[in-house]
């Protein structure tokens, strides 16, 4: 077979029957050791690929890894292909030959001089967070946490598939835990669908003196490739049955015999699996069929397992050996060849569909494994977001914008069983999540309360139904209507869309001719920022006075709960961008109350009954007067404010409550926390934000966060996507709160293109 170039002739491994087969039992060597470099060509390819489709790999920029073999040879070769420059952190284990290869290949090799409390591995991660700060634009491939590791295997899978058909039982070595848990994935997958309806077990082989599988770390151990002194965010222990240790000398003996037995010069991983593989050929049941992988070749290894005078001075005849595996308690410490029944602990997955980008998007993801799940982002645009490829979260490109494409991924990328729930942290989204959540089977809210949140004229006809104060609202699809409408509700008026978020479009309009003028351009658009068609309507309504507030609430054992009251400050007219929240809401009991009744009277009438709910509302003369019912959480770091107050992690409840886990709700004092948010008063190009360091040693403040990077359009606030960056801070009162907030946005300075200073870091 030709190939256009050395990435298209990653993977196409052999299958090979070894000699250790006994006549009943049926064993085979996936030789992934076959490929360019070793099994790992197959991980960096896929990674470095979906890096630069969804954006972040640029054209060009370093890539930087911790790895001391074959990983950092994978990367090597396929950036090197790709025109990235490759720098690998590792160790002094690392072999001559390879620092060799990679040198040849145009790698900086950067070997850390001693280890860590945890180990080798954490004095290489130490060095390589420097490195990155050296490298801002670099990209870290994560091999040990990025969900296209064990991704990258599902084509391993369906070679297997391929070449072998049935198979009983699968054997591999277990370091960062991408190549066996992603294998064992995709062949129970691929089994199920070619109508094998046994149970694939699957058998994963460690080192004695690894922490992967409930051992005491000992970072002294000598195989390579293979444990770990941390728990690497790719194993799923729940895709392993079986784990067997090896101690040095056990795991380097069965290497050489492999070399004598069987012809294959290996490393120690294969030699590890070998020697399991030895011991099924014998204790299997008759008929069993049983593959292997082997990952990494010899050569790297003439100077230690397969050289005597090593043996020697690393004293390795002195460890203890087995010749059969002894079977201990999950969790008893071994020091020779043991094997152990692996604890049943499935990690089910948390599916987003899409998420914000302006609040607690990328936060959720985090929570999501705080809580045990397994985050999965389904999105049509992963560049979208800064910081996802620091989220940890699986990936899957797909038509966000279709209920039946939605469907399709979920069942195509798990299984059944394995997804705990549906949601998002983003408006556009929460009418296809509430379908899909109802078709699969988990918690939600009914699509149809959803709909009337997000189509404002049936928000405004339920709300008046229940009896509660609602300003004249006209919806119009031709400008020719503006002034019936504009004569129902007077002016000043507001003129906004039907749908939409992040107060986009929503605009004061002081005379006839400004209504029309903008209920044209309204009505001219047809898809909003996420690509979604928007109904050809908009909505003019009578303007509402009086301060603002949002309400959060979270359902509880079907019960809405008020959490809080958050006061909100907005930018001057025309506009009503937020720039400025102040939790808890300094308000009387009698006002509160007014409040919580009205809040919980609105979600009554929508129809909303699950999770988290954001309302916004004024106090006008004629009471609480709701702007907006949302069926998600607040964005603007409203969340946070709250937690940061005292009061509950609405995230992680949110999150919860998706999952079909109980929600915890948090009562108790609250002391003052506030955001005010960093918007440029002029247009251009952002250079730069001075003052950023200083503002965070303002008394009282705990966070100061950018959004835009230099280079980026900055314009004055129009809607809440001209927000460049906030400032949250929590104090004794709120005035000193506000003092705080005061202090630090004055000395934030913006920097546009043409080096004019905007010192009014903002309002």
């Amino acid at each position: 077979m030709i190939f256009d170039d050395l990435a298209d002739a990653v993977g196409h491994t052999p299958v090979v029957r070894l000699r250790a087969s006994s006549a009943d039992v049926t064993v085979l060597a996936k030789l992934e050791l076959q490929s360019l470099f070793a099994m790992k060509d197959r991980v960096a390819l896929q990674v470095i690929h979906e890096a630069r489709e969804s954006g972040l790999l640029a054209e060009g920029a370093p890539i930087i890894e911790s790895s001391s073999g074959t990983m950092a040879l994978g990367l090597a070769l396929v950036g090197n292909l790709l025109g990235h420059p490759v720098h690998i952190v590792t160790d002094p284990r690392i072999d001559a030959i390879t620092v060799a290869k990679l040198e040849a290949l145009g790698c900086v090799v950067h070997v850390v001089e001693t280890m860590t409390s945890t180990g080798w591995q954490g004095a290489r991660l130490e060095r390589l967070t420097a490195l990155r700060k050296e490298h801002p634009a670099a990209f870290w491939p994560r091999q040990y946490s990025n969900p296209q590791n064990p991704l990258a295997y599902a084509a391993l899978a369906d070679e297997i598939v391929a070449d072998v058909g049935h198979i009983d039982v699968l054997v591999g070595a277990v370091g960062s835990g991408g190549s066996l848990c992603g294998t064992a994935r995709a062949l129970r997958r691929a089994l199920r669908s070619a109508g094998n309806s046994h149970r694939l077990r699957v058998i994963g082989v460690d080192a004695v003196g690894s922490v992967l599988f409930g051992q005491v770390d000992q970072p002294g151990r000598r195989q390579s490739g293979i444990g770990n002194s941390i728990i690497p965010g790719n194993l799923d222990h729940a895709e392993v049955d079986e784990i067997h240790w090896l101690n040095d000398r056990e795991a380097f003996a069965a290497t050489r015999d492999l070399a004598r037995d069987e012809g294959i010069f290996a490393g120690n991983s294969s030699g590890s699996v070998y020697q399991v593989l030895k011991h099924l050929a014998g204790t299997a049941a008759p008929g069993t069929r049983v593959v292997g992988i082997f990952p990494d070749r010899g050569d790297r290894y003439v100077g230690t397992i397969y050289h005597d005078g090593y043996w020697r001075k690393s004293g390795l005849d002195e460890l203890p050996v087995r010749t059969e595996p002894l079977q201990v308690p999950y969790g008893t410490a071994v020091s020779s060849w043991s094997w152990s029944q692996v604890p049943s602990t499935r990690r089910r997955r948390l599916v987003f569909v899409e998420s914000n980008t302006t609040g607690t998007g990328m936060l959720a993801l985090s929570r999501a494994r705080d809580l045990g799940l397994l985050p999965v982002m389904l999105t049509n645009r992963p560049s979208r977001y800064p910081g996802i490829g620091e989220a940890d979260c699986e990936i899957v490109r797909c038509d966000t914008n279709s209920v039946q494409a939605l469907l399709a991924a979920v069942r195509t990328h798990t299984d059944a069983g394995e997804v705990a729930g549906i949601t998002t942290t983003s408006e556009f989204y929460l009418e296809a999540v509430a379908p899909l959540a109802e078709s699969l089977g988990f918690p939600g809210n009914p699509p149809a309360a959803v709909r009337a949140c997000r189509y404002k004229p049936a928000t405004r006809r339920l709300l008046a139904d229940a009896g509660l104060p609602q300003p004249v609202s006209v919806p119009v699809t031709r400008t020719a209507e503006i002034p019936k409408a504009v004569a129902a509700t007077g002016l000043p008026c507001v003129v906004k869309p039907v749908s939409d978020s992040a107060s986009t479009g929503v605009l004061l309009c002081t005379s006839l001719q400004q209504a029309e003028e903008h209920a044209e351009k309204l009505l001219a658009i047809t898809h909003n920022v996420r690509g979604q068609a928007v109904p050809p309507e908009v909505l003019v309504e009578e303007f509402v006075q009086g301060p603002e507030f949002s309400v959060e609430t979270l359902f509880a054992d079907g019960v809405c709960h008020v959490v809080g009251i958050t006061k909100k400050s907005l930018s001057p007219p025309p506009s009503f961008v937020e720039l400025r929240h102040i939790f808890p809401a300094p308000l009387d009991e009698a006002a509160s109350r007014e409040i919580a009744q009205a809040v919980r009277t609105a979600i009554g009438a929508i129809g909303l009954r699950h999770g988290a709910c954001h309302t916004e509302l004024r106090m006008a003369a004629a009471g609480p007067t709701i702007i907006e019912i949302n069926a998600r959480l607040a964005g603007g770091m409203i969340p946070e404010l709250i937690r940061l107050a005292g009061g509950p992690d609405l995230l992680t409840q949110q999150l919860r409550a998706a999952a079909g886990m109980a929600v915890e709700l948090r009562r108790g004092p609250l002391s003052p926390a506030g955001v005010s948010f960093i918007t440029s008063p002029q247009e251009g190009r952002l250079t730069s934000l001075d003052g950023v360091e200083r503002a965070r040693q303002v008394t009282g403040v705990t966070e100061v966060q950018i959004s835009r990077r230099p280079g980026d359009p900055v314009r004055p606030a129009v809607d809440a996507y001209d927000r460049v960056g906030y400032v949250i801070a929590s104090t004794g009162s709120v005035e000193q709160l506000d003092r705080s907030l005061d202090t630090a946005l004055d000395l934030i300075t913006v920097r546009l293109a043409d080096d004019e200073c905007v010192p009014d870091g903002i309002a």
